[in-house]
């Protein structure tokens, strides 16, 4: 396959959790200003204030590199602070009323009707992902679910997708749908050279801000998956690592280019550590 002009059949959809399969309560940025007035950066403040700007563009990125962003200079500060960030999250879910964005599961069970495997990728910790999972009636459509603790690299890099590729037993990367709401998930469905990369309107960067990642397509929400994953497979639409027409979204002929293209809004992204490699278990 030259991964221009070869047809590819979506097998495997791999999906972004809060945002794009359970509605996005504020449970992250929540967790993140606790975590921040742990550290003495109270709300009111205008040190306060840029943080949390900070949060909300990093999106999509595991908590140790948002609070890495956030604390540059201390590491001290940002392990303390994501421990309290880990705690303040799990409380959340347990307190919290979890919610499938309306038409998920409908949805979820249209693609894996149709064969097709469903993976979701997260920054956030394995225990919050299983709690997340279980409480929105989501762990038995769900085939393969990975966490930052999962790989070596999180969002951005394509690390989830690759894995999620691996463990699922899928035949390329071209078979691959990324499905997410954050300009990270978008780009790493980019980097990884999924054919279709969706960004949905129910995650909480704009439009715009995912076009500028990569999106190859932008949907309202998960609930119109089923009909573009079916369109980019059963009517011959050629795709590429950066999309095709789908007909449910304006696609990328080429890949963002420029500063934009690499780090949407001037997020100060951190460097991706390397982490202790760990079994895939497979």
């Amino acid at each position: 396959m030259n991964g221009v002009t070869d047809k590819a059949r979506i097998t495997l959809v791999c999906c972004g959790l809060i945002g794009t399969l359970v509605t996005d309560e504020g449970l992250i940025e929540r967790s993140f200003a606790e975590a921040i007035a742990t550290q003495g950066v109270v709300s009111g403040t205008s040190a306060f204030a840029r943080r949390m700007a900070q949060v909300h563009q990093a999106r999509g990125l595991a908590p140790r590199d948002v609070l890495t962003t956030l604390f540059p200079d201390n590491e001290a500060r940002a392990q303390a602070a994501l421990l309290a960030f880990d705690r303040a999250l799990s409380d959340a879910i347990r307190r919290a009323v979890l919610r499938p964005v309306p038409g998920t599961h409908k949805a979820l069970d249209e693609l894996g009707a149709e064969g097709r495997r469903i993976c979701v990728i997260t920054g956030l910790p394995r225990r919050a992902l299983d709690m997340l999972l279980d409480g929105a009636g989501l762990r038995r459509r769900i085939d393969v679910a990975l966490s930052a603790e999962d790989v070596s690299r999180g969002l951005p890099a394509p690390d989830l997708v690759l894995t999620a590729v691996i463990r699922s037993g899928t035949g390329a990367v071209q078979d691959v749908a990324v499905v997410h709401g954050t300009a990270a998930g978008i780009e790493a469905g980019r980097r990884s050279g999924a054919s279709v990369v969706v960004g949905l309107l129910t995650g909480p960067h704009p439009e715009v801000r995912l076009r500028s990642a990569g999106a190859s397509h932008i949907l309202k929400s998960v609930a119109e998956l089923p009909d573009l994953v079916l369109a980019a497979d059963g009517s011959g639409i050629e795709h590429s690592a950066f999309g095709g027409d789908g007909g449910a979204g304006t696609a990328l002929s080429t890949p963002p280019s420029g500063p934009a293209g690499r780090n949407p809004e001037g997020v100060n992204i951190p460097a991706q550590v390397h982490l202790e490699r760990r079994s895939l278990g497979l």
